[in-house]
């Protein structure tokens, strides 16, 4: 999971990894939820994070 250090929303990712059976809880630090959406300094490393995961996870397809 993925989630904003400054977000509004940030306790309910905590609740949902600590209820989770595999648990990663990855920051963004200084974004809030809605800078994950369109602000590169923070959309960048989340989207370098989740290809990590799926390249792990399902392979690499190229």
């Amino acid at each position: 999971m993925i989630a904003a250090t400054e977000a509004d929303t940030a306790r309910f990712s905590v609740d949902a990894i600590e209820k989770a059976r595999k648990k990663e809880l990855y920051w963004i630090e200084g974004a809030s939820h809605v800078d994950l959406y369109g602000k590169d300094e923070y959309v960048t490393p989340a989207a370098a994070k989740m290809t990590g995961f799926f390249r792990e996870h399902l392979g690499d397809r190229d």
